[in-house]
């Protein structure tokens, strides 16, 4: 049997006496879509860092693609992995935040062009030639050559996620992408996000675009106080929620 890409066993993570996750078990297949939402403070950014391995768990263990993240088993015990080896695990696991991280002096090209050179060790032709067809597959063909400063927040967001598919990532994960942008910008980039999901691409999105949630997510993860209260098909979690904190929450955001 084929493992599945993401398997989270009791996770936890504390920041002092603060406990962030408090024994997260969650399973995702290959080429689903897992919406987590939740009120700030519950969780859900921590756990999507916890995934690779941005945040280190107190306890728990994360699997992507059937591999520890983070750790190697020795005797029967976990030690972290070297460093090089953590960046090669992170390296296949894409990551878009809320705000966009673009390199200021650099075009759009270069912006995308910058992990297949300095990572991959891809040369420079054939990167410019990959970060070229990656910008037109998020619709930014136009804006190769422009630099962030002139590039809408729509813009520079489909920038970072073509960065991030220049990797060649077997899981992507959206840390409230479209949190930052003008409400008129946000449909720019969920078309480019349900396009990848159509592509077959294993995505986890931290997302309040309950429309994108019940559109294309496969699974709807409510998370709350460190917990996941509960889950579901998006649709069934959406119209009838069985636990009177995720209703509480729904009324106030549909």
């Amino acid at each position: 049997m084929t493992a599945p890409m993401v398997c989270c066993q009791q996770l936890r993570k504390s920041f002092g006496r603060i406990e962030v996750l408090r024994g997260i078990d969650l399973v995702i297949e290959r080429g689903q879509v897992i919406c987590v939402v939740g009120p700030s403070g519950s969780g859900k950014s921590t756990l999507l860092r916890c995934l690779n391995h941005l945040e280190e768990p107190q306890a728990g263990r994360v699997y992507v693609d059937g591999e520890l993240i983070g750790y190697e088993e020795h005797n029967g015990r976990l030690r972290p992995l070297p460093d090089a080896r953590l960046r090669r695990q992170r390296e296949s696991i894409g990551m878009v935040f809320q705000r966009f991280h673009l390199f200021p002096h650099r075009t759009a090209l270069e912006n995308v062009m910058e992990g297949l050179v300095a990572v991959k060790g891809v040369g420079t032709t054939e990167a410019r030639r990959r970060a070229g067809d990656l910008l037109d597959r998020v619709g930014l063909a136009d804006r190769a050559h422009h630099y962030p400063a002139q590039l809408s927040g729509g813009q520079q967001q489909r920038v970072a996620i073509a960065r991030s598919l220049a990797m060649s990532p077997k899981l992507m994960l959206f840390d409230e992408p479209t949190s930052a942008l003008d409400p008129e910008l946000v449909g720019e980039v969920l078309e480019v996000m349900k396009d990848l999901a159509a592509s077959g691409m294993t995505m986890v999105v931290v997302t309040h675009e309950m429309g994108f949630a019940r559109e294309v997510g496969d699974h709807l993860v409510f998370m709350d106080d460190g917990l996941i209260i509960e889950q579901g098909p998006p649709r069934e979690v959406l119209a009838a929620p069985r636990h009177d904190r995720t209703r509480a929450f729904l009324s106030k955001v549909l």
